[in-house]
């Protein structure tokens, strides 16, 4: 019987950990898009109010006495928390920021790619335009034509009368 050692997973992993750290960083994103929004200040404020209103004056309430060092500790373990969220997410946008950017220079590298181009045809037709045969060019040609035609055939082409 093969042994079945394989050394790139842990053993008791079916392969994979089940973690998915984009779903994270999504979440993460969401939480900091909620804690930068003036809806998440105002309540905020409003439970904090409740808070103090509560443990400075409802005596047989009080679980938090005055320096509310309970509310303290939970201030801290929020910024705790929310730094390392608010920064993953910066690093995030950051990372989608600078993939809009390297599109953005694929972009403008094309755009003058193009231009360049169309600017080299605009110059091949202007020479061209340049060297193009006018009217002037023809009519001395056509004269000697017509008049080596009527040579041979001894009578003319062309109406003097007109």
């Amino acid at each position: 019987m093969a042994r079945k050692d394989n050394l790139s997973t842990p053993k008791g992993t079916a392969g994979s950990s089940g973690y998915d750290s984009d779903a994270f960083a999504r979440w993460a994103e969401s939480v900091a898009r909620f804690l930068g929004t003036g809806r998440y200040l105002a309540v905020q404020t409003v439970l904090v109010v409740i808070w103090v209103g509560i443990n400075a004056f409802a005596w047989e309430l009080r679980w938090d006495k005055y320096p509310f060092i309970l509310l303290n500790l939970m201030f801290s373990t929020q910024a705790a928390y929310a730094a390392p969220l608010i920064l993953l997410a910066a690093n995030r946008q950051a990372d989608r920021d600078k993939d809009d950017v390297e599109r953005d220079r694929d972009t403008n590298a094309r755009s003058l790619a193009e231009t360049e181009f169309l600017a080299r045809e605009l110059a091949e037709v202007r020479l061209i335009l340049a060297h193009k045969a006018d009217r002037d060019d023809l009519i001395e040609p056509l004269e000697r034509l017509t008049q080596a035609v009527e040579r041979l055939h001894g009578a003319p082409l062309v109406d003097d009368e007109e």
